[in-house]
């Protein structure tokens, strides 16, 4: 039997799941000195995140920004609602108020690499991300003021500037660990 070309390009496993494999586990066992290399952390999902404040009054727009957030991502993104009506805000409760995406496995390594090698390179006056950003449970996540410094996006038939949360959701609960792995990964934590 014939494979043809799409059928072994899904059977190749995505080049940072490559680079996880070969160099960031051997130096994480070095460094922390895990006994077996399923102990090394690693990146169990990404979750991406954009707050659409104009969803409730204009549905044209969330449409596009969905749109533009699936072709970022590679995965169609779910529309979160709002839990609670908020007078002050003009918010009914049911109103769409954003998009949300969740990577998992080859998928989330793909994403990784277009933003780490594609998309960060792009930022304008980029100083590197601060390592401030840890939460309790040692996930790090980051805001991007504009989406577009991913090339998936179109300028010209971009319809708002919107920023985004990504957030990096670990199997460790030490931030060291986390800031290791991601600095092992190659994202660039400020001086």
């Amino acid at each position: 039997m014939v494979k043809t070309a799409v059928q072994t390009q899904a059977t190749k496993p995505p080049r940072f799941l490559e680079l996880y494999r070969s160099q960031v586990v051997p130096a994480m066992m070095k460094e922390f000195h895990y006994k077996n290399a399923l102990a090394v952390p690693r990146i169990e999902k990404v979750v991406v995140n954009m707050g659409v404040k104009e969803g409730g009054q204009d549905i044209k727009i969330l449409e596009h920004l969905a749109h533009e957030l699936g072709m970022i991502t590679g995965q169609r993104p779910v529309i979160t609602k709002a839990k609670k009506s908020i007078s002050g805000f003009k918010l009914r409760e049911g109103s769409p108020i954003g998009l949300k995406v969740t990577l998992r496995r080859n998928r989330m390594y793909e994403f990784l690499d277009r933003l780490f090698n594609v998309a960060m390179p792009r930022i304008r006056d980029f100083r590197g991300f601060p390592v401030s950003s840890f939460d309790s449970s040692a996930n790090y996540s980051l805001g991007i003021q504009e989406q577009i410094i991913f090339p998936e996006v179109e300028y010209d038939k971009m319809k708002k500037l919107q920023g985004m949360d990504v957030t990096f959701v670990t199997t460790t609960t030490r931030k060291e660990e986390t800031k290791r792995l991601l600095e092992l990964l190659g994202f660039p934590f400020r001086k």
